[in-house]
């Protein structure tokens, strides 16, 4: 489309304007979302799951916590789905690392931990959202959606004397 405004040539390249059928068309904004596994089949699965949304980006992948914190310093995603047992650095560390250096981005631990305290300490971490990866097929994109328009929930005092 040449001669185009540069504010549609903008939002055109940001995803938040289409031309469908000779019209202009604004999108809903799309979520950028970061996907850290430590398993290339998980995150592959994952990866699968959320591009099937139209208005989700996958913007990077990671294999440990260390990756994660550089590339979410790089990408600046909207939303960190964080495996929590991973190599180099665990996803409560980068969580914690994340967050101190951008604490605008969510995370959502995806983990196959069931365990109250696992769910304490991600909430500890400053996560807004916990899955287990058995249910992720089914909860994953709930939870996506319950986080993109909720602030965290702190962690309450009950929480904490029970730990």
């Amino acid at each position: 489309m040449n001669g185009a405004p540069s504010w549609l040539l903008a939002k055109r390249a940001s995803g938040s304007a289409k031309l469908r059928e000779g019209k202009i068309v604004m999108l809903a904004s799309t979520l950028r979302v970061l996907v850290v596994d430590d398993s290339d089949i998980v995150r592959r699965a994952i990866c699968k799951i959320l591009q099937a949304q139209h208005d989700i980006e996958i913007v990077c992948e990671a294999s440990n916590g260390r990756d994660a914190i550089r590339f979410a310093k790089e990408h600046e995603p909207d939303l960190v789905l964080m495996d929590i047992s991973m190599p180099i650095v665990s996803g409560f560390e980068a969580t914690r690392l994340i967050k101190h250096a951008l604490p605008h981005i969510k995370v959502i631990f995806l983990t196959q931990h069931r365990s109250r305290s696992f769910m304490k300490e991600a909430l500890a971490a400053g996560a807004h959202g916990f899955v287990t990866k058995d249910n992720a097929t089914r909860e994953l994109i709930a939870e996506v959606r319950r986080v993109q328009t909720v602030q965290p929930k702190p962690l309450s005092e009950e929480d904490s004397a029970s730990a």
